[in-house]
């Protein structure tokens, strides 16, 4: 449906690209008095409002007020990627190549010599279209974007969606599939940054624990050796809940899909996120990418400790590691992408 309005679903205008391209903003709001809101230019997460503390509304992810600070923010020498989806591959592919039913592929590179978040443009950039909604119980929105063969220098062309689902349990469930006409390699997240006691905020006093005691080794640039360590042996100790760590950059090996991945939880607002997936890692990000050089929502000026990111995935590089899993998607196969982030009010 398009141009709908009714009590947990609303649609409005979020600026102009150069193009001309109107850029549209969807909320989503449940009966717990829960909002998301999505904007279609990079299927872009811009807000989630949570009640906490004496019924108190906290905005828990960094964004900006309109398309336009999206924009600029990807004019920075390092872009954020506030909230959007990472693709054709989120995470470092070593000196931008692989090779796939013994072709070589050479893909832009955006970090040095290597290839971060899809490369050059990536789908954080990319105009998505809405293509379904539902103003159900657990109302949700569906985007979808075609990359073109040979986008970013990747083989096939790819159709993705995005599903955003709010639910009555205070679940904001991420579903991602995709299809391509040929082989090729794939690897999405959600790049929100979370912070527990509002958009506004430092995360240094929040706990973060997570469900797993082994990370994967990288060098100087934060390529995978193909070795995973203890994450003891990084200084990392968040099988027990402790303070978020002012600099992580980081890919935590998940175990087990059916249990929970991590934890954020605050004692300033209440609330607590619990983050499930069915992917092989979440990476723990902090510190950096989030300089004072743009004003964020209500004029915030965020800085290296003004959130942290979950990014739920495959593992950095796996193209090129036989031992990683495989990031591959034959011709004609579907992937499938599942990630719930749950919110509850600890007081």
């Amino acid at each position: 449906m398009n141009n709908t309005t009714s009590l947990n679903f609303i649609e409005k205008p979020f600026g102009t690209l150069p193009n001309s391209t109107e850029i549209k903003s969807y909320t989503l709001t449940n009966s717990k008095g829960t909002q998301l809101t999505v904007t279609n230019y990079g299927a872009t997460i811009t807000s989630l409002k949570v009640l906490g503390n004496n019924n108190q509304s906290v905005d828990v992810v960094l964004g900006f007020d309109d398309v336009q600070g999206y924009i600029d923010s990807y004019s920075l020498p390092s872009a954020p990627y506030f909230g959007a989806v990472m693709g054709r591959y989120a995470g470092r592919i070593k000196n931008g190549k692989f090779t796939l039913n013994g072709t070589d592929y050479q893909l832009n590179t955006n970090l040095g010599d290597h290839h971060l978040h899809g490369g050059t443009v990536g789908f954080g950039r990319a105009v998505w279209k809405m293509t379904e909604a539902g103003i159900a119980t657990n109302p949700f929105i569906k985007l979808q974007y075609i990359s073109p063969d040979g986008e970013e220098n990747y083989p096939g062309e790819l159709t993705v969606e995005v599903t955003y689902t709010l639910t009555e349990d205070n679940e904001v469930i991420a579903e991602y599939t995709a299809v391509s006409d040929k082989d090729t390699v794939i690897n999405l997240t959600q790049h929100s940054y979370f912070n527990l006691d509002g958009h506004t905020g430092n995360v240094k006093d929040q706990q973060l624990q997570v469900f797993t005691d082994t990370i994967i080794e990288t060098d100087d640039l934060n390529i995978p050796t193909g070795n995973f360590i203890a994450a003891a042996d990084k200084g990392y100790h968040f099988l027990t809940p402790n303070h978020c760590p002012e600099v992580i950059d980081t890919s935590f090996v998940i175990k087990d899909n059916s249990q929970i991945a991590a934890v954020l939880t605050s004692e300033k607002s209440g609330l607590k996120m619990t983050v499930q997936t069915n992917q092989p890692s979440v990476h723990i990000y902090v510190g950096g990418n989030c300089g004072n050089e743009l004003k964020g929502k209500d004029g915030a000026v965020y800085h290296s400790l003004s959130g942290i990111c979950f990014e739920t995935q495959n593992f950095p590089d796996a193209p090129n590691r036989d031992n990683f899993p495989s990031a591959v998607l034959r011709k004609g196969e579907k992937y499938y992408q599942k990630t719930v982030f749950k919110f509850e009010n600890n007081k």
